[in-house]
């Protein structure tokens, strides 16, 4: 986490990064950065009509029609977050586990944030039941909550809340009169989503943009899944933010999205946030709009890298959620992203073995252990005494740029030899856990 024992493990500044493809820049992004380069002016508050617009196609293409001018771009999630938040006012509800940098955005803001338990199938969205009874409890204390902050596929778990139960939290969300704030950062990086291509009904295309195969093969259907936005169960109370490092931009390229709706209400949220984007000089930079609008469009070779990588990071993901499970560990079947979250309390005698006893040390121990970052479950505002982690399958996927290329192109990832060695040394380290 890019922090010293003297530093501290609570600062802002040396939270857990999020999860990285590991992957190099596609060639075509980099081109149409570099022909953008000789623009030295920002983007307006907002962006610009190339990125709106594309970003309006690319929800369109998902079931949710969108004016450019319903939409805002910023400077990454979090910037766009800060100022969506700080336009509507309220104190803010959060699942627990949620993403490290949730909390940290409202508290910034001077609000109260309040963690609601995720159901037992996944994460991303609180149980609706213990969302309607902690709003009234908040309330009756003198709370102020008016904002659900949930993910349709959540970091740090992985997972992606089944229709219904999504449903539900909207539900319970309606009827406490919360508006909702929607990051659908990871949708586009499902494992096996419902259409084979991401975002659209063809087949996938392989990373060159040419074929239909992607790495891992994606056998059968039974377990593909259906990713559906809270803007389609409540549109006119739903903001969806989008930050596009998850599947179409690498992170050091900071650009966002969010959509509002198409109400009085949205318009006035828009603005207000667009006054927060401007005081704050949060704009996207000229070039970086650019690669954004060109992503977003999804050309098939941006198409066709999301696919793999996705399928690719999903392979890896199954392999590792394999060997925590033989080792006794508990995690839910990881379903999205670059990343899985695993709970070590049946492991705790052999933790305690090695001087673990709560997930801020087993985060130090771990990704001593496996040479990369695994943060505790205290960064996801999940409880501090039990020892979960989120382990990340980038760099599972090899120490070079080349090792990991190989891996996307792979027929068959986890028989190449620095794969195989990533997933032994993770499962010796669990063996030495055992009783």
């Amino acid at each position: 986490m890019q922090r010293t024992t003297a530093e501290g493990r609570g600062q802002v500044r040396y939270g857990p990064p999020a999860p990285q493809p590991g992957l190099p820049v596609l060639p075509e992004l980099t081109a149409v950065l570099a022909s953008a380069a000789w623009r030295s002016a920002p983007e307006p508050a907002g962006g610009g009509v190339p990125v709106r617009a594309a970003a309006a196609r690319h929800w369109g293409r998902r079931g949710l029609p969108t004016d450019p001018d319903h939409v805002a771009a910023g400077p990454g999630a979090p910037a766009l977050l800060l100022a969506l938040l700080g336009a509507y006012g309220g104190d803010v509800m959060l699942p627990r586990p949620c993403p490290a940098w949730w909390t940290p955005q409202v508290r910034l803001l001077g609000r109260r944030a309040y963690h609601v338990p995720t159901p037992a199938e996944c994460g991303g969205v609180p149980d609706p039941y213990a969302l309607l009874e902690t709003v009234r409890r908040v309330r009756a204390e003198g709370g102020d909550p008016r904002v659900l902050l949930l993910s349709v596929a959540d970091d740090p778990t992985a997972t992606v809340p089944p229709p219904e139960l999504l449903r539900e939290a909207c539900e319970a969300a309606a009827s406490a009169g919360l508006f909702v704030v929607s990051d659908e950062t990871w949708r586009d990086t499902v494992h096996r989503p419902v259409h084979g291509r991401l975002g659209g009904p063809d087949g996938p295309p392989s990373p060159d943009g040419t074929g239909t195969e992607t790495p891992g093969g994606l056998p059968g259907t039974r377990d593909r899944l259906v990713v559906l936005s809270p803007a389609e169960m409540l549109p006119d109370d739903t903001a969806v933010l989008m930050d596009l490092s998850g599947a179409l931009l690498p992170a050091g390229w900071p650009a966002a999205v969010v959509r509002f709706p198409g109400t009085p209400r949205g318009t006035w949220l828009r603005a207000r946030t667009l006054d927060v984007l401007t005081a704050t000089g949060g704009f996207v930079a000229g070039p970086v709009a650019g690669a954004a609008a060109h992503a977003l469009d999804e050309p098939p070779a941006v198409a066709g890298r999301a696919a793999a990588a996705a399928a690719l990071h999903g392979a890896v993901a199954r392999a590792a959620h394999r060997e925590l499970l033989a080792a006794g560990a508990l995690a839910r079947p990881p379903q999205a992203g670059r990343h899985l979250y695993a709970d070590l309390t049946p492991l705790r005698s052999g933790l305690a073995r090695q001087g673990v006893g709560d997930a801020m040390e087993l985060e130090d121990w771990l990704g001593g252990r496996l040479g990369a970052p695994t943060p505790g479950g205290q960064r996801f505002a999940d409880e501090a005494v039990a020892p979960r982690v989120r382990l990340s399958t980038g760099p599972l996927l090899g120490a070079t740029p080349e090792e990991r290329l190989a891996a996307l192109t792979a027929t068959d990832p986890l028989a190449l030899p620095h794969v195989r060695d990533s997933l032994a040394r993770l499962r010796s380290v669990l063996a030495g856990l055992s009783d």
